[in-house]
């Protein structure tokens, strides 16, 4: 076993160039290094389309959340692909349906509905992450 210990894993969609795969990656990176870095781990998803060994060992070995941008559903399948199970899917498309107040744009550099639709999908994926880590509450709540 890794010393990833019960970390949960979060796959992000790569929708390079698209507002939605931004949105999916700003939330990711929200979780794994503002608010749940202790319990989470970011596999990106190119390294399992790639094959590589570690993404493999870590989707198949933990708990993977997936943050899908659009209905390809593209982190979600790749994850299945690579041995993985997906413990929770969520996509950006719902949680656009959730908050229609933050109108997202932006691709390089998310507007402010954008940022905010991110931080709103982020918060969920961390209460998902406190289920599945056994850790409660998280420490780092923002």
């Amino acid at each position: 076993m890794s010393d990833r210990g019960q970390k949960v894993v979060i796959v992000p969609c790569s929708g390079i160039g698209k507002t939605f795969g931004t949105v999916s990656r700003e939330a990711a990176y929200k979780v794994t290094e503002d608010m749940r870095p202790a319990d989470t781990e970011l596999v990106a998803l190119s390294l399992l389309v790639l094959g590589d060994e570690d993404a493999r060992e870590a989707v198949s070995e933990h708990a993977t959340v997936t943050i899908d941008g659009c209905k390809l559903a593209c982190a979600t399948k790749m994850v299945q692909e690579s041995g993985g199970t997906v413990a929770q899917q969520f996509t950006v498309l719902d949680a656009f349906r959730r908050h229609r107040q933050f109108k997202s744009q932006g691709i390089a550099e998310l507007n402010e509905g954008g940022k905010q639709l991110a931080h709103a999908l982020a918060e969920e994926i961390a209460a998902a992450v406190d289920g599945f880590s056994g850790n409660g509450r998280g420490k780092e709540d923002a």
